[in-house]
């Protein structure tokens, strides 16, 4: 008898559970709550990922060094504005469109008689992109695809080239933040770090099948890494007992390699580097081939330019920085280019304690030759 009633009441709490399940879309969702007084994991921050609805949080997490999460501050906006000085009427090439910082500052000026055409690899975040730039007055066009097809659509677009050129090489904020682009090692997710879904790979994906060597030379070309054999080591050993799928596995095996503990870190956090930050950053500019893509973007750039029309790159890693500087230097010896930058422009104080984020950030420039009267 006792058995037939908890059996009656288990029944009658599975109804009610199952009447609550169906009528769940009918009642208003909860907020997510965070643990503590601050929130941490991604999910829990939907204050600073609708600043619209909580417009003092943004000043109060910028006063602290602070970047709001899934938000993405254009770098070096006012430098690059002046030095590729775009005017009404103008042709601009936004090679990576990101979410429309730097677009947007070109648009205002380029004014209904310009036109702006955007590139990236990322088809979520171009959606949201278009979304945000045709409420502005300039025509602009948007193409799925990275730079490498930047002289492809001069022809569809009706265009003879462009008067300037520009590509912030540096990952978008939204990318970074979000947990399942497994592109940080601050957030937990899979190791993903595919910029352009397209790929058949991941970064778990290289780091089970490339070989130990090309592992530590990955590493170091691609991240200036002073421990690439040590690290490449321990993968490849650790890869024959269990699979390396998730960032925090990355992360935790790096900062053992580098015998540094998590809370040494935190007290350390703002003066060094992190232990895992060259590491994600040689994976994901492996995976995604973002060399190669630059190289092809600036051998096509100086051919895609009207006279005097103006070519501006920010990089964020020695290796780019290198070969936008060898770039534009050959160029001007050889004509190509009318002139280049003297000096590689970086941020002031003032936009490095706004933005953290740009602190590694270079722009160098380069320009055509007008055409002479």
């Amino acid at each position: 008898m006792a058995m037939s009633c908890q059996f009656a009441r288990a029944a009658r709490l599975a109804g009610v559970l199952s009447e609550q399940s169906a009528g769940d879309d009918a009642l208003p969702r909860r907020r997510v709550r965070y643990r503590g007084s601050h929130p941490r994991s991604y999910d829990e921050k939907y204050k600073e990922r609708d600043l619209s609805a909580h417009p003092d949080l943004q000043a109060r997490l910028h006063a602290k060094g602070q970047t709001p999460a899934g938000m993405h501050i254009p770098v070096l906006a006012a430098e690059v504005i002046e030095v590729l000085a775009p005017r009404p009427g103008e042709v601009v090439a936004d090679c990576t469109v990101g979410y429309g910082g730097h677009a947007l500052e070109f648009m205002r000026r380029l004014g209904p008689t310009g036109q702006l055409v955007g590139f990236d690899v990322d088809q979520d975040e171009l959606v949201k992109t278009g979304q945000r730039l045709n409420q502005e007055s300039t025509p602009v066009s948007l193409h799925h695809s990275n730079f490498a097809g930047l002289a492809k659509v001069l022809g569809p677009e009706g265009l003879q080239g462009y008067d300037i050129i520009f590509a912030d090489l540096g990952v978008s904020s939204m990318q970074i933040d979000n947990p399942q682009r497994g592109i940080s090692y601050r957030h937990e997710g899979p190791l993903d770090m595919r910029l352009d879904k397209r790929l058949q790979q991941t970064a778990a994906d290289l780091l089970a099948q490339l070989s130990e060597q090309e592992l530590a030379e990955a590493f170091s070309e691609l991240a200036d890494e002073p421990d690439s054999e040590e690290i490449a080591r321990c993968i490849v050993e650790q890869r024959t007992v269990t699979a390396i799928e998730r960032t925090s596995q990355l992360t935790e095996l790096l900062m053992e390699v580098k015998g540094v503990t998590a809370s040494q870190w935190r007290r350390q956090q703002g003066q060094i580097l992190h232990p895992a930050a060259r590491t994600f950053q040689a994976l994901r500019i492996l995976l995604n081939g973002e060399l190669d893509v630059l190289k092809e973007l600036l051998r096509q750039a100086p051919y895609c330019l009207r006279p005097g029309g103006r070519i501006g790159i920010i990089s964020f890693h020695s290796g780019e920085d290198r070969l936008v500087k060898r770039a534009f230097r050959d160029g001007v010896r050889d004509g190509t280019y009318g002139c280049a930058a003297p000096e590689v422009i970086v941020p002031q104080a003032k936009e490095r304690a706004y933005n953290a984020r740009c602190a590694s950030a270079k722009l160098r420039w380069a320009a055509t030759q007008e055409v002479a009267s």
